[in-house]
């Protein structure tokens, strides 16, 4: 590998990204070696939020140097919030100086991230106001912003949709609300959270996302000082109080970091420790992960994963926590090019997230995805309307290609696959990949991956 660039250089914009946008990468090798995994996206940044609602600083440990983390830093800094790093990972967040921000500031640093819906209920209780724009992240579906604005709607708040994004005011501030949601978003649970912690009396929020990052904002916002029961049935019950602190907490570790390496070395034939990765907020992956014929060894800092002879079809059905995620079929499907029979991979979370595969049948591949999905006795999982299969023959030689990466997972899942076949292949748009994974290139690097920076 040659040509690497410097991962800790911020653009002018200020916001950090991967540089270089294409890879050229010659396959054929497995990936084996060490790499340590920080804060889980989906946890740090609405961690950094959170620091919103607090009187006094906080404390944020174990953040990951992605993109998406950069976007909401900018998002805090133009509202005032002081932000403070230790080039290790660990954040100190100061709110004392929280102010409304102009339109251009915020929609300058807002469009690359779905993350700034999740201020209104904070801004709202900070400011009385609060302003979204346009919002931004991976086109793999539909994600309806309208689950966040009807519970704010039921808080309290006045939703005025405009060309240019959404403004909300709370002229007489925000109260409790029954909230029962028609699907259990993470994203939704997170603004409920975040809105009632400080609104005035009680919510009782029905048909909550129960992931492990849901969790680990829960116990943050206690933290903080706020008062939350999780009940039996995704139930969830917050008493407002008046005022909040700062908290002092270590991330939770990144689930879908430490799965895409599972499967990069199932997909290469590898041998890869990830450090930092937990049993118990993976068991179900981990399930999988054996049935199609990976190894795994539980170790105290971490866990190894590697194949077990050859890999055998499965049958997987995503869904919401604790079912298997939406995020972990993308790199499991490249692997599953490989096993030996048909597999079937049920995607019912987001409609668009199968179109990856275009690429991979290029490699040479054979995948047919089923747009309206497929009926069988043998599934759990609920059907739902927008729901996609993917059905995968193997083993399958794949051969290296041109293509452009469509997404995060997607985009991760390219430059397995490219590793993983015969050949050399050209990845394009890979600042994605810096969205939702620590300095990529230099953990391909320490795995051995043979790959150049090209443009």
């Amino acid at each position: 590998m040659n040509a690497l660039p410097s991962e800790s250089t911020p653009p002018a914009n200020g916001i950090r990204r991967e540089d270089g946008e294409i890879l050229e990468i010659r396959g054929g090798r497995p990936l084996v070696g060490r790499v340590d995994v920080k804060g889980a996206k989906n946890f740090a940044t609405k961690a950094m939020v959170a620091s919103l609602l607090g009187g006094t600083e906080s404390i944020l440990r174990d953040v990951p140097e992605i993109s998406d983390v950069a976007v909401v830093r900018s998002l805090l800094e133009v509202h005032g919030v002081t932000v403070v790093d230790d080039g290790a990972g660990t954040y100190r967040l100061d709110p004392s100086g929280a102010e409304s921000a102009g339109f251009e500031e915020i929609d300058a640093h807002a469009g690359a991230s779905r993350i700034p819906i999740l201020f209104c209920g904070p801004l709202l209780h900070l400011l009385g106001q609060a302003f979204i724009p346009d919002l931004g992240g991976c086109r793999i579906g539909d994600r309806p912003i309208d689950f966040h604005l009807d519970a704010l709607r039921k808080f309290g708040a006045i939703v005025d949709k405009q060309p240019s994004g959404i403004r909300l005011s709370a002229p007489e501030g925000l109260h409790g609300a029954d909230i029962e949601l028609p699907y259990p978003s993470v994203g939704a649970t997170e603004q409920v959270l975040l809105t009632a912690v400080r609104a005035k009396g009680t919510t009782e929020l029905r048909n909550a996302a129960i992931e492990p990052e849901i969790m680990d904002l829960i116990a943050v916002l206690q933290k903080m000082g706020a008062i939350i029961s999780y009940e039996p049935n995704r139930v969830i019950f917050i008493e407002g109080v008046d005022k909040l602190r700062g908290y002092d907490h270590r991330s939770i570790f990144d689930r879908n970091e430490a799965a895409s390496w599972a499967c990069a070395a199932l997909a290469t034939d590898g041998d890869i420790f990830v450090a930092g990765a937990k049993q118990q907020e993976m068991l179900t992956f981990l399930n999988v992960f054996r049935k199609a014929g990976g190894d795994f060894d539980i170790q105290e800092d971490g866990i190894r994963f590697r194949r077990d002879g050859a890999l055998r079809p499965v049958s997987v059905e995503t869904d919401v926590h604790p079912g298997f995620m939406t995020d972990w079929q993308q790199p499991l499907i490249v692997a599953l090019t490989q096993a030996e029979g048909v597999s079937t991979v049920h995607e019912t979370v987001y409609e668009n997230r199968l179109g990856f595969t275009q690429a991979l049948n290029k490699m040479g591949a054979q995948i047919v995805v089923h747009p309206e999905g497929i009926a069988s006795p043998e599934r759990r999982v609920p059907r739902r309307a927008l729901e996609q299969a993917a059905v995968i023959t193997g083993p399958t030689p794949l051969h290296g290609a041109d293509v452009v990466v469509p997404d995060l997972r997607g985009g991760y899942s390219y430059v397995i696959a490219a590793l993983a076949a015969e050949g050399t292949s050209i990845v394009r748009n890979v600042g994605i990949i810096r969205r939702g994974y620590e300095k990529f290139f230099d953990k391909l690097e320490a795995l051995g991956a043979d790959f150049d920076v090209i443009g």
